[in-house]
C-alpha cells in the first residue's frame, strides 16, 4: 500500500530549500513526487526522519556460528534497515550465509568475507587463522567472484587470540586478496600480535579499522602519541575508523579523548552478537547514544550511522528523498534520559540523551521499532 508521512524533521538528507513537508511512497516502494491515491497516512508526531540506519559490523550467521544472532534481532525491530555481517562466514560456508540469511530478509544484508576459510564457526575456541592451512586463496577468490553482489569487503581479525605466533601474515594475505579483487579490507585490531602499527602500515584509502576506540593495552590508538597521530593521518587519507563496540572493543575514555583531539569515527557499528547483545551493546540506538554522550556531535552521529556506512554497502544515503529511489528510512526521537551504561571494560557512564527508534520504512512497508535496553 502507498504511504504518506507527515509531521517529521528530516536529518541526514541533502538539504534543499524545498525539503518536503510530506514524503510519499508509491505502491512499488519508491519515493513519489506527489501523494498517491488511497495512501495510508502515518503521522510521525514530530520525530526525526533519516536515511535508514546501517550497522556495518554485526554477526548474523545464526546457526552457522556459535556466536551469531538472528538478523531480525539486529535489524528493523531496533531501527536498522541495512547491515553487514563482519566475517562470520569464510569461503567454506558463505553459500549458507547467503541462502539462509542474506536472501530471505527484508533488511539489506551484505557481508565482509572472512579470510579464514571456516569463519567464526566456533568463535575464538577454534580460531580461524591458526596457520597457512586456514586460508584457501583460490576458493576465496572463487566465492568473491560468484557473490560480488553481496560481498562488500574482506575481513581479517588481526589480534593475538586469533593469529597467535602467525602475527601479521594473515593480514598481509587478506590485504593482497582485497587488492586483487578491488574490495576494501576490514581489519579487527586488538591485543598483539601483531602490533597495531604493523596493521596500520598495510592499509590504504577505503580500508576499515574496526574496534578503533578499543582500550586494550598495546592494542589501542591511545597507547602512544605517535600511534594516535598515525591514526589521525590515516583518517585524513581516507582510511575509515569504525566503532565495532562488541563485548571487548569499546572504551569510553579512548573514544572521548580521541574525539576531543579531533578524530571522529567514519562509522558507528555495534559488533552485535549473542554475548554483546545481552550486555554491554544491546542495539544500534544505544551505541549511537554512547557516541553522542562521549562528545560526537548529533549530525556526525547521524552521518556515521547512515550515509557513511551505507556508502560502503552501495546504498542510497543523503539523496534518499529523490523520487524513484526505494524508500529506506528510520524514524526516531532524541529523548532526555538518565541511563547508566557500560563500555567493554566495565566502565560506567550516565547518558543524558538517548536515540529512540520509532519505526522503519522499507519500500512501502512501515514497521515499529524500539531500543532493546529499558
Amino acid at each position: 500500500m502507498a504511504l504518506t508521512f507527515t509531521n517529521f524533521t528530516c536529518t541526514g538528507f541533502a538539504t534543499t530549500p524545498d525539503t518536503p513537508a510530506q514524503i510519499h511512497v508509491a505502491d512499488d516502494g519508491t519515493v513519489a513526487a506527489h501523494a498517491q491515491p488511497g495512501a495510508q497516512v502515518i503521522d510521525l508526531q514530530g520525530a526525526y526522519l533519516s536515511p535508514g540506519w546501517c550497522d556495518l559490523h554485526v554477526h548474523v550467521w545464526h546457526g552457522g556460528t556459535d556466536i551469531s544472532i538472528r538478523a531480525s534481532e539486529a535489524g528493523r525491530m531496533t531501527g536498522v534497515t541495512a547491515m553487514a555481517d563482519a566475517g562470520s562466514a569464510g569461503e567454506a560456508s558463505f553459500h549458507g550465509l547467503r541462502e539462509y540469511v542474506i536472501e530471505p530478509h527484508a533488511e539489506t544484508i551484505k557481508a565482509f568475507l572472512n579470510i579464514g576459510s571456516i569463519g567464526l564457526v566456533a568463535c575464538n575456541r577454534v580460531p580461524e587463522l591458526i596457520d597457512w592451512r586456514s586460508i584457501d586463496i583460490e576458493r576465496t577468490l572463487d566465492v568473491i567472484e560468484k557473490n560480488r553482489d553481496v560481498i562488500c569487503g574482506i575481513k581479517v581479525r588481526a589480534s593475538g587470540v586469533i593469529v597467535g605466533s602467525w602475527g601479521i601474515t594473515p593480514a598481509k594475505i587478506a590485504k593482497r586478496i582485497a587488492e586483487m579483487t578491488d574490495l576494501p579490507l576490514m581489519v579487527h585490531v586488538g591485543e598483539p600480535p601483531p602490533l597495531i602499527d604493523e596493521v596500520f602500515e598495510l592499509l590504504g584509502p577505503g580500508d576499515i579499522v574496526t574496534h578503533c576506540f578499543n582500550g586494550k593495552p598495546a592494542g589501542s590508538i591511545r597507547d602512544t602519541t605517535a600511534l594516535f597521530k598515525m591514526a589521525q593521518d590515516m583518517a585524513d587519507r581516507g582510511i575509515r575508523m569504525d566503532i565495532g563496540h562488541g563485548g571487548a572493543s569499546f572504551n569510553f575514555r579512548t573514544a572521548r579523548e580521541s574525539i576531543a583531539d579531533g578524530l571522529r569515527p567514519f562509522s558507528i557499528s555495534t559488533d552485535l552478537h549473542k554475548v554483546s547483545m545481552e550486555s554491554p551493546v544491546y542495539d544500534m540506538a544505544t551505541t549511537m547514544s554512547k557516541l553522542l554522550a562521549v562528545g560526537l556531535p548529533f549530525d556526525d552521529v547521524i552521518e556515521a550511522s547512515t550515509n557513511a556506512p551505507r556508502s560502503v554497502m552501495g546504498l542510497s544515503g543523503a539523496e534518499g528523498l529523490r523520487p524513484g529511489l526505494r524508500a529506506d528510512f528510520t524514524a526516531f526521537d532524541l529523548a532526555d534520559t538518565n541511563i547508566e551504561v557500560l563500555d567493554s571494560q566495565g566502565n560506567t557512564m550516565v547518558m543524558k540523551q538517548v536515540f529512540e527508534p520509532r519505526g522503519t520504512v522499507l519500500g512501502c512497508d512501515w514497521q515499529s521499532a524500539a531500543r532493546r535496553l529499558p
